[in-house]
């Protein structure tokens, strides 16, 4: 274990050699209540044998890669939960800047991936439940982010730190994450869904061209037009505008071959 982590005074840390899932352990936490497991909480593992994506899909998780998932007790109602994994969004781009060299294109993918020089390098993936009177009794937030290893046969072209030529040790990472998390979720709190929403639009792929959505059972293709108040993905077909709120994003030039 490691002692010497900086991390500010509002995140209780747990430090984990190897778990199934950190999602299922915050929950498993989560589920004790306030008291044992309050606000801010962090549980990170060095390896995952279990660990999942977005619509249950296995998430590879090889020693050298981080995996971290938050509790996190905002008092707002459950319909409001969803705008965190767009602050975490924030919060990793603004890592990505800080430890990378210049020249690195990094860009957020609706709805919770995270993309540099165009590839895959993470993802979010939330989970919540609900309190009294319809608000949140918690949310889970789960991060994985590629920093030495990455899947190579993925419908979305993956890549990792180490494939981009940058060596991010996953401590730093963690360090750095928190102080900016820490940051856009205050924000968050103080300003509303309006300026976080501003700020994720201009660093998102795909604004304002065509993409590709796939839905179950259906595909669209049309323009990213807009991310609606509630961060619903508006894509415009044919000159109608239709608000997603699930799916996945594929840009042409990313298409595999």
């Amino acid at each position: 274990m490691i002692s010497n982590i900086r991390l500010p005074n509002a995140y209780t840390l747990i430090e984990l050699e190897t778990i199934g899932s950190t999602m299922d352990e915050a929950k498993r936490l989560a589920d004790l209540g306030e008291a044992e497991t309050p606000d801010g909480t962090i549980v990170w593992a060095k390896e995952q044998t279990a660990g999942r994506g977005r619509r249950g899909s296995s998430w590879i998780s090889p020693r050298g890669n981080f995996y971290a998932s938050l509790v996190l007790r905002p008092d707002v109602p459950l319909t409001q939960a969803a705008e965190i994994g767009f602050v975490a969004g924030l919060a990793i781009y603004d890592t990505i800047g800080e430890l990378s060299d210049p020249g690195y294109d990094c860009r957020l993918k609706w709805p919770n991936d995270v993309l540099l020089n165009d590839r895959k390098l993470g993802g979010i993936l939330m989970e919540s439940k609900a309190g009294a009177k319809g608000n949140v009794d918690y949310v889970i937030l789960g991060l994985g982010i590629n920093l030495m290893h990455y899947p190579k046969d993925t419908d979305f072209p993956a890549t990792s730190f180490t494939e981009e030529a940058l060596v991010i040790p996953d401590v730093t990472f963690l360090e750095s994450f928190a102080r900016h998390f820490l940051d856009w979720m205050s924000r968050w709190v103080d300003n509303g869904f309006g300026p976080v929403r501003d700020h994720w639009k201009w660093r998102a792929k795909g604004l304002g061209a065509e993409i590709e959505v796939r839905l179950e059972g259906e595909t669209l293709k049309g323009v990213f037009s807009d991310l609606d108040p509630s961060g619903a993905l508006e894509l415009t077909v044919d000159g109608k505008t239709r608000k997603i709120s699930a799916g996945a994003v594929f840009f042409p030039s990313a298409k595999p071959t």
